[in-house]
């Protein structure tokens, strides 16, 4: 007769087969996406072909709009251009623009992997009067950012020149960028300017007809030192005084009721600012303001065309800020000429102490600036230094007035010359035919322009290497964790400085949150127009997610969600504050655990299915994911999102990340592939489960089963078990070998007292001394020996 299996073994059968059917459900999930992925590519050729079939989206958006919108005045579309995307806009019978969406010239794909649509008026002379945004995949617009904030954001494009700005170097666009939509406003400033060019070209008018008659300059011989009175009287230094009534009588024409009622305290003849500029890459100007030395050093720094900016100001506001420190922008200021304007940046600027010139005041602020190099500016034509005065009214929201300094480079320091007329050199194309000219000229642009990711990637550096160097020391803190968590009070000091970290710097500040919605279009793209340069828009989700897959192999999904993901960092400081002010912790039963896991698995299968059918939807039904509302929006947001965000840290206030352990898709995408890691580096203790409980009951995910062993695809490698292994007061297998040691230390140290004792207590003996017989030496030995 077979005996029953008693109690042990029961329990280790129940483990064993808990364990089959855990590996039995994972491999079925990556049996299930590959085959979903693999019936999705099979559809893909025919999406894909009926995309590129839609080549007239234009005419169906032309429809939904009035040509007022696009062109002032306007009151009708002309017929579609032959051969070329375009529609002319008419008044009555004249013609006064050209309308034109951007995706049919440039490649206008955002973050989400899909096409921007935004259509444009443009007049003859590549002015842009009007665009509208007409359809858009990006998931920071479609749920989180207003889209009123986005067409603001176009808006300011208009009356700019898309020629002029398309000859500035400048790595972000010459409009304020919304904040925590960066990648989508750069995306669509990109766009509005590149098919502005093409259109332009397109229609013949992509340069200056004529070059000027007469060519007015600098005159370089002239360097002689002015005193600060000659160098206002005579306009070499131009200056705008701003007052405090000023300031808010045109907060008031705004008609902004919350700017307005936050009005500039004090006396309205009270002085908001006093600023002043000149460009002191004039010999006799930087001489003069600068003085000899550091005039010449600017010299030296200057390439062939480059000019330098010297402003200076006092007064309560700050014509620098602080967006420079933040952002490298100095976002107040901006030199503009004609329609062409320059944003200064940290890279730009130096700080001056002081004034050169005789009798100058001493200005709090002064700053010396470098226009980049290749800039389109003349400095013999007229300028102006606009100042942008905000004034911010909620969280996230400001109103903006702009006030111009005009400056005009005297005419003593000026020379009119006429240009000798030269003789045109041969074209060697000019035998080719228009189409091949035209296709040499395209490819030769298209070669020479810097993509757009590039220019992101160029503009963040400081971030980049902050990122790279922090997730360098993460990869340290797993390469080393035995001697990290064998100090247990520098193992949580070191978790939480980085938890804060991530949560204040990588989170609120950075906004480089993970989020399902990236899985989810990176498997979209692979089933339609898969291109590096969508993932590459934004540099630091770049990095964090090259580091996430990296350390799938090593640690599986712990390394990101258990240090790298804000969310879980905010959940995870919010759980320790709760604990340290009494607040009770509840303990899921593991049963129970066990059956609640599984739940965001199914939540990713389900939105990873929708995402099949609509990229759209499946991005809206991702607020599942409260990242939006708590790190990149602030919880600035509709009330209903809020509460959302705000009940989930409620419920990880008595149960530990209690998104992290149900609720969260981005866990279970990351999950899923991480059963391919190839180590595994959190050691146990055969004791461990049998009978120790410890690591299990203090798991702050219930990662680890009542059996000892780690469940790999709950782990987020807090490193907090290990700290356990190593405590010899804590683990029960540390706590025997130290008191094994203190046992045999004690008795060394008794042994070695004994003998000293025993050394002290034992009696003088006398000494004799002996001669020897043969040599006569003495010798001296205690006595009776």
């Amino acid at each position: 007769m077979q005996t029953p299996p008693q109690g042990g073994e029961r329990r280790r059968m129940a483990v064993v087969g808990f364990r089959r059917v855990q590996s039995w459900v994972g491999s079925a999930l990556v049996a299930l996406l590959l085959l979903l992925t693999g019936i999705a590519a099979g559809i893909a050729p025919g999406i894909a072909t009926a995309d590129a079939a839609d080549s007239g989206r234009l005419l169906p958006y032309l429809a939904k709009l009035h040509p007022a919108d696009l062109v002032p005045g306007a009151d009708r579309f002309g017929q579609p251009t032959p051969n070329t995307p375009t529609v002319p806009v008419y008044k009555g019978a004249a013609l006064v623009g050209h309308a034109y969406l951007t995706s049919d010239f440039v490649n206008t794909t955002g973050y989400s992997g899909r096409p921007i649509d935004v259509v444009v008026g443009l007049t003859a002379d590549g002015t842009v009067t009007g665009a509208r945004l007409m359809d858009h995949h990006e998931p920071i617009v479609l749920i989180g950012i207003p889209p009123a904030r986005i067409n603001g954001f176009i808006d300011g494009y208009v009356g700019k020149n898309v020629l002029t700005l398309a000859t500035q170097s400048a790595a972000s666009p010459p409009v304020d960028i919304v904040s925590g939509a960066t990648v989508t406003v750069m995306v669509i400033g990109d766009s509005i300017i590149r098919s502005g060019k093409k259109v332009m070209q397109t229609l013949g008018k992509a340069g200056p007809d004529t070059a000027p008659a007469i060519v007015r300059s600098v005159d370089l011989s002239k360097t002689a030192v002015e005193d600060w009175t000659t160098l206002i009287g005579d306009g070499s230094v131009r200056r705008l005084t701003l007052t405090v009534g000023e300031v808010n009588a045109a907060f008031e024409k705004t008609g902004r009721a919350e700017a307005i009622a936050r009005a500039e305290a004090g006396s309205p003849d009270e002085t908001f600012i006093d600023l002043y500029a000149a460009l002191v890459s004039i010999p006799s100007i930087g001489r003069s303001l600068l003085g000899d030395a550091e005039y010449e050093t600017l010299t030296r720094r200057l390439k062939p065309g480059q000019q330098a900016v010297w402003v200076a100001g006092q007064g309560r506001y700050s014509f620098k800020g602080s967006g420079y420190v933040r952002g490298g922008i100095f976002d107040r200021v901006e030199m503009i000429q004609h329609e062409g304007s320059i944003r200064f940046r940290d890279k730009m600027h130096k700080r001056l102490g002081s004034v050169a010139a005789a009798g100058a005041p001493d200005f709090p602020e002064i700053g010396l600036f470098v226009l980049p190099e290749g800039t389109e500016f003349n400095p013999a034509e007229p300028w102006r230094l606009q100042l942008l005065v905000q004034r911010a009214i909620a969280a996230l929201d400001k109103v903006f007035v702009t006030f111009d300094l005009g400056y005009q480079p005297p005419d003593k320091y000026l020379k009119t010359e006429q240009p000798a007329p030269t003789a045109a050199s041969p074209d060697p194309s000019a035998s080719h035919s228009p189409a091949i000219r035209a296709a040499g000229a395209e490819a030769a642009e298209e070669a020479a322009e810097v993509p757009l990711w590039q220019r992101i990637w160029q503009n963040r550096q400081a971030d980049i290497a902050v990122l790279t160097s922090a997730i360098l020391l993460l990869t340290g803190i797993f390469f080393f964790q035995d001697q990290l968590t064998k100090r247990p009070k520098l193992y949580e000091r070191v978790r939480t400085a980085y938890l804060v970290f991530t949560l204040v710097w990588l989170g609120w500040y950075a906004t480089a949150q993970l989020s399902v919605v990236n899985v989810l279009t990176f498997a979209n793209a692979l089933r339609t127009d898969f291109r590096w340069d969508y993932f590459m828009m934004d540099p630091l989700v770049f990095i964090l997610w090259f580091s996430v897959a990296a350390s799938l192999l090593f640690w599986g999904r712990g390394a990101f969600c258990g240090w790298l993901c804000p969310f879980g960092a905010l959940q995870e400081l919010a759980s320790k504050a709760a604990k340290r002010i009494g607040i009770r912790q509840i303990t899921v039963p593991f049963a129970l655990h066990q059956r609640l896991w599984p739940i965001k698995y199914i939540v990713f299968l389900l939105l990873f299915g929708v995402s099949l059918q609509s990229l759209g939807t499946a991005e809206k039904a991702a607020e599942i994911e409260p990242f939006k509302t708590a790190i990149i929006l602030h919880f600035v947001r509709d009330w209903w999102f809020v509460a959302f965000a705000v009940a989930l840290l409620a419920a990880g206030l008595v149960i530990e990340r209690f998104f992290c352990r149900y609720l969260c898709p981005l866990g279970a995408a990351l999950a899923i592939p991480g059963r391919l890691r190839m180590f595994d580096w959190l050691r146990r203790y055969k004791e461990c489960g049998s009978p120790c409980q410890r690591c299990g009951n203090e798991c702050p995910v219930q990662a680890i089963h009542p059996d000892g062993s780690i469940n790999p695809n709950e782990c987020i490698q807090c490193l907090h078990c290990q700290m356990l292994y190593h405590h010899d007061h804590k683990c029960p297998v540390m706590i025997q070998k130290r008191q094994k040691r203190e046992k045999w230390q004690a008795a060394e140290a008794k042994l070695a007292a004994e003998k000293e004792a025993a050394a002290r207590s034992a009696p003088a003996r006398s000494t004799a001394a002996t001669a020897d017989p043969a040599t006569g030496r003495l010798t001296i030995r205690p006595h009776g020996s």
